[in-house]
């Protein structure tokens, strides 16, 4: 399973890096073919237009495996019309209103804010100081600095879900 989700990141990751800064974040996640289940979220959410069109994003994006291994029935809830509020907040509480690229964290933990509105705001990011690896809230980042027309995409392998 491990195995099967690395190899489908790294090919997402090669799929992401052949489109860099020919397309707009959402464009870029589309060529890539394994976002299919956060760009259908993103569109129920009403947040598709924000991520195609707003300038200096960061997003990290869970891929459709992150998304498939929550618990059952959790993405077909929060895809519901009555819970677009709710899918808003999570998917927001993954974007940042700047580019941060992997070479701008320092080898510690900081704390970085989301565009999400209310509530819990702060993303923790960490670098690993002698790899080099980077989580944020638990999720590893398994592909990272996918550079799109207005913005960056970390590729990473589970969704996260603000505490409140």
């Amino acid at each position: 399973m491990r195995k099967t989700f690395l190899v489908t990141a790294v090919s997402a990751w090669m799929a992401l890096g052949g489109a860099a800064m020919a397309d707009n974040i959402v464009e870029t996640a589309q060529e890539a073919g394994t976002f299919e289940t956060l760009l259908a979220a993103a569109q129920a959410a009403g947040l598709a237009d924000a991520l195609a069109t707003g300038e200096n994003l960061t997003v990290f994006a869970p891929t459709d495996d992150a998304f498939a291994a929550l618990p059952d029935g959790t993405v077909e809830d929060l895809l519901q019309p009555e819970n677009r509020e709710q899918l808003a907040a999570i998917l927001s509480y993954h974007v940042l209103p700047r580019v941060l690229t992997s070479n701008q964290l320092p080898g510690r933990e900081i704390h970085i804010r989301t565009i999400r509105e209310s509530g819990d705001r702060l993303l923790a990011i960490s670098k690993d100081a002698h790899t080099g690896a980077v989580m944020v809230d638990g999720a590893n980042v398994v592909a990272a600095d996918v550079m799109a027309d207005n913005g960056v995409i970390h590729v990473i392998d589970a969704v996260m879900l603000p505490s409140d």
